[in-house]
């Protein structure tokens, strides 16, 4: 078993996907990776809220996404800076109320929301969350 605490052994995209146990993680990646032509980076977090290990995808120099794994599911942090919130907010009622709520009671700092979005299943919110980092990508 993958101990994703373990700053000293970096895990494998696979490795986090046997941890994940939900098959949405690998396909999600999958969908990154093909759509924006990029990599993803294992990266270990310090920080005492998301301590650990984490997948990030790249293009350009900027963050697309950060995938936090769990057991059973995983969350995605979307980054919606100034140049995005317009975008975004024009989206949002097309979105689920999940989204809508998410985005509306996540506090914005320095012009910027940090959404943690934690997906399971391959529902209306994932196509969602997709449509949040196409427009991150295209900002």
């Amino acid at each position: 078993m993958t101990d994703l605490l373990d700053k000293n052994i970096r895990p494998e995209l696979g490795e986090i996907c046997e941890y994940v146990k939900n098959p949405l993680f690998a396909r999600f990646c999958s969908e990154i990776k093909e759509t924006y032509h990029c990599a993803e980076t294992m990266e270990y977090s310090s920080c005492s809220w998301e301590k650990g290990w984490n997948v990030k995808f790249k293009k350009s120099g900027k963050t697309l996404c950060t995938l936090y794994p769990r057991e059973g599911f995983f969350t995605v942090l979307v980054v919606v800076g100034k140049k995005e919130k317009p975008s975004v907010e024009e989206i949002l009622p097309e979105c689920t109320a999940e989204l809508w709520l998410l985005y509306d009671h996540t506090q914005e700092g320095n012009g910027q929301r940090w959404l943690m979005i934690d997906l399971e299943d391959e529902g209306e919110l994932y196509r969602n969350v997709l449509r949040l980092i196409q427009i991150r990508r295209n900002s």
